[in-house]
């Protein structure tokens, strides 16, 4: 039997696999239009909506990405500063299957740092914050003029600074919005933030591209302002609600058995952060006086609509809704139904993992 499955999944990954190359070559249907043609056929084979809309979406995704055309890039000599830290594994193995010649200097290895930075065409730093500003000034000394050097940590302004100010060559500063449990770059976004000779990274941005990337451009200053909002003030929402959780003693497992979907995606956010390194997520929370100033605005955005609930003013706080909703009121139709697929693929996920249970504890009986 099992050797019938594999015959079947080899059988399909060939289909699969033709499927997406007659799409690349066609202008497709849309994906309600591909989903719906065959909704007739699938209920008389049994097969359940929702898996053909997987496929679907899945092949449509993939186009965004064009590997193939990485055969026609250059090789370049690359050095990955930190190559062995989270974030640093992502890089050096998304540029070493790409074909370029990626070397890592970790702290141990400045002993060589001649050989690695000076012959380098690309030093990308990929070390906790903390520690970037020193680890450039430390690695300017050894870089030929024409190395390009790049960042990727979560604060521009003051890092762009440093490495125009240490490196004469080109310089760039990134910031890829994701972590490094992500398998590609494919639908991932990177911010870019120009610094000198930008045209010394085109082939490293065009990469990010063709592997699916989304690049966004902005000055350093823009950057840190943004990420008040999409890092310190979301981390810090996520950390409070983890931290009360904790301190008022709820069951998270036994509220699980009664969630919904949404509230298990919150339950997997808050998680998500504190399995994570700590120090990282405290830098972002503490990196700069506007961070902080904005974080104390939120505190007491809660304590006033707690006053709020604690008085019962119900007509405040349905004033506050709508006051808020006006906002968010253009958004909501994306939000609707982006969310509605994630909480509709979370319970395919979920049906799956609960199978596949009842499986192993069947055949352990």
């Amino acid at each position: 039997m099992q050797n019938k499955l594999r015959e079947i999944d080899h059988k399909l990954i060939k289909l699969l696999a033709e499927r997406i190359s007659v799409l690349s070559e066609l202008k497709p249907l849309s994906i309600q239009e591909q989903i719906s043609e065959y909704t007739s056929l699938l209920s008389q084979h049994g097969v359940p909506d929702f898996v053909w809309e997987n496929i679907v979406t899945a092949c449509v995704a993939t186009l965004d990405s064009a590997d193939t055309s990485l055969d026609s890039l250059e090789p370049r000599r690359i050095t990955v500063v930190g190559g062995r830290g989270a974030m640093g594994q992502f890089f050096t193995s998304q540029l070493s299957v790409a074909g370029h010649d990626v070397s890592i200097l970790e702290k141990d290895d400045w002993d060589y740092a001649g050989r690695l930075l000076g012959e380098a065409e690309l030093v990308l730093v990929c070390v906790p914050t903390e520690f970037t500003a020193d680890v450039i000034r430390k690695l300017s000394k050894y870089l030929a003029p024409t190395s390009a050097l790049a960042d990727i940590t979560s604060i521009k302004t003051s890092i762009v600074q440093i490495m125009l100010e240490y490196h004469s060559g080109p310089v760039m500063g990134l910031h890829p919005m994701f972590g490094p449990t992500t398998k590609s770059f494919l639908s991932q976004k990177i911010v870019v933030c120009p610094g000198r000779e930008d045209n010394a990274f085109q082939w490293f941005l065009d990469l990010i591209k063709m592997k699916g990337g989304k690049l966004i451009a902005c000055t350093p200053e823009e950057h840190d302002q943004i990420m008040i909002g999409i890092q310190a003030i979301r981390h810090f929402c996520t950390f409070s609600l983890g931290v009360f959780m904790a301190e008022a003693g709820i069951d998270i497992g036994r509220t699980l058995e009664f969630s919904s979907p949404i509230y298990r995606l919150e339950i997997d956010i808050v998680s998500r952060l504190f399995a994570q390194d700590s120090s990282l997520y405290v830098d972002i929370l503490l990196a700069s006086e506007d961070r902080r100033k904005t974080i104390g605005w939120l505190t007491s955005t809660y304590n006033r609509l707690g006053d709020l609930v604690a008085r019962k003013d119900k007509a405040t706080l349905i004033k506050e809704f709508e006051v808020t909703h006006s906002v968010f009121r253009e958004e909501a139709a994306r939000a609707m139904k982006e969310s509605n697929y994630i909480i509709d693929a979370l319970s395919t996920f979920l049906a799956a993992i609960e199978v596949e249970q009842r499986s192993i504890t069947n055949s352990d009986n």
